[in-house]
């Protein structure tokens, strides 16, 4: 099977899954926001042939989409003005000179959440999740590297992939891990928080992080 058949089953058993507690993408404004990805985020990143794939936690909430209707969520998945997406492009561009477009990227979760934006998810879930929808994506995708943003993210994947929960970030981003040919490395969530936290003490220290990453894995010519 070809990677777009494999990643059409996917998004079909995403679209046919009602998880406890959790909305679906089809289920806001009329359909608005369905789309042939298992990520709407996709939409604005889906070189299934990339060498860097990007993993986020999850894509939205109820209460944002019931709220929102703007055309660029619609046609690229995700916010030209949001803070996580700014810097996730910044850091991109200056550690790989690479666009958010050359790079696969999706959600880990791919169901919606009840509240707002910044409402959190059960750990169980994101590690189901995990094991059904990212993983495969992994797997199919095949990149050289996949950049986790956020511990919670990637202590889903470690958990999913039959490994322990690191206990806080410096050891999350020292604790690198293969899935088949894939390296998986964690970095601070993008946000406003994130990187606030990363970056106390030392403003860098977030490209410091990604620069290690890219070098470690013998990215640097790209």
């Amino acid at each position: 099977m070809s990677k777009e058949s494999k990643l059409e089953d996917l998004v079909k058993l995403r679209k046919a899954s009602r998880w406890e507690g959790y909305g679906c993408i089809g289920d806001y404004q009329n359909g608005l926001f369905e789309c042939n990805f298992v990520s709407p985020y996709t939409r604005g990143a889906k070189n299934l042939d990339a060498s860097v794939m990007v993993l986020l936690q999850d894509w939205s909430s109820d209460q944002a989409l019931r709220e929102r209707t703007d055309a660029e969520a619609i046609e690229l998945g995700h916010g030209l003005r949001v803070p996580t997406n700014i810097k996730l492009k910044e850091l991109l561009k200056k550690t790989f000179k690479l666009e958010l477009k050359d790079t696969y990227s999706t959600n880990l979760f791919p169901f919606i959440k009840q509240g707002r934006l910044t409402g959190p998810i059960r750990q169980s879930d994101l590690i189901r999740a995990a094991t059904m929808f990212a993983i495969p994506q992994i797997e199919i995708i095949k990149p050289r590297l996949v950049v986790c943003l956020g511990k919670k993210t990637f202590d889903a994947l470690r958990r999913a992939h039959g490994l322990d929960c690191t206990r806080k970030m410096d050891d999350a981003i020292a604790s690198p891990f293969d899935i088949n040919q894939s390296r998986i490395w964690c970095q601070a969530h993008t946000g406003v928080f994130g990187q606030i936290n990363r970056s106390r003490g030392n403003p860098s220290r977030t490209f410091e992080d990604w620069t290690h990453m890219r070098d470690s894995v013998g990215l640097g010519l790209i």
